[in-house]
């Protein structure tokens, strides 16, 4: 589905769920990663992306004295996740490292009703018949069909609540463009949602009493890709019965562009220094899928 899910939406458009001088404490952080952080004239991406990231991240752990349910949750780094599955008898894994995940001590409620994941089951997923889904995906020798959350099991905040992917490469080549980077935080969404759903109800593929839900945010400093996904069911290997659902916001600007030094044409400065196109919207998001959980 296009945008993201009515409850997000209501957590957003309430005004109990910002900040005090929310607009001007999010420019700070823009500021801060684009100009205060480094002395470059023209900031590198990946110097500046990651320090956004952490400073956005920081503006919402603020509100945990209005939520503290907020305070139930940590922030895990260089963890590496482990999911596999068969679909139409073909062996997937996705592994490796993915980003930072949000833990926290307590799922997030599923977002669509059981009527709206009853409906998926007269879904027709789309096909590249006669071409194989799989068909640029890499080969590998897989010696053990595992799946590992990356977590111990007595690990105090066992739900997985947000991924974050950070695309700071600062050459574009090498840079995940817009639907790649959906992709991938499509198929770790998946693969963590997957891992925790083994855990909770085994390796036999079954719809679930309690659909796992696992959020995601993708940027590169400037365009965020806001994602929120649904697992309905382990059974996989086939097309029929109830499908999984997955929400996305594509394409977001937190702001056109930020210039260090004015640009100055015969001494008349035709664009000032400064942060340039800002939208509050885009933080918004960013808070309301923070919150979500917790309001």
């Amino acid at each position: 589905m296009k945008g993201l899910p009515p409850k997000v939406l209501s957590i957003m458009d309430d005004l109990a769920n910002q900040l005090e001088n929310q607009d001007e404490r999010v420019r700070n952080a823009i500021f801060h990663a684009c100009f205060w952080a480094t002395t470059e004239v023209v900031p590198r991406r990946k110097t500046y992306c990651p320090i956004l990231v952490e400073d956005l991240l920081h503006l919402c752990r603020t509100m945990t004295s209005k939520f503290p349910s907020l305070s139930k949750r940590m922030l895990g780094r260089n963890y590496s996740l482990t999911a596999t599955w068969e679909r139409e008898s073909v062996l997937l894994q996705v592994h490796g490292l993915n980003g930072m995940l949000l833990n926290a001590m307590n799922p997030i409620q599923p977002v669509a009703s059981k009527d709206e994941i009853l409906a998926t089951e007269n879904y027709t997923l789309e096909t590249f018949y006669p071409i194989s889904p799989t068909i640029d995906l890499q080969d590998v020798n897989v010696y053990e069909e595992k799946n590992d959350t990356g977590f111990r099991e007595d690990y105090p905040y066992p739900h997985p609540h947000t991924l974050y992917f950070m695309e700071s490469n600062n050459l574009r080549s090498y840079r995940f463009r817009p639907e790649p980077l959906q992709a991938k935080m499509l198929m770790f969404a998946f693969g963590n949602a997957l891992a925790k759903a083994r855990i909770l109800y085994g390796d036999e593929p079954r719809v679930l009493e309690q659909p796992i839900v696992v959020q995601s945010i993708g940027t590169d400093g400037r365009v965020f890709q806001f994602m929120v996904f649904q697992l309905n069911t382990t059974e996989l290997a086939s097309n029929d019965g109830v499908k999984n659902l997955v929400w996305i916001d594509s394409d977001q600007l937190m702001y056109e562009y930020a210039q260090r030094i004015p640009s100055i044409r015969k001494k008349v400065v035709t664009v000032p220094a400064g942060i340039h196109g800002y939208d509050p919207d885009t933080f918004k998001k960013f808070l309301a899928l923070y919150l979500h959980g917790a309001v």
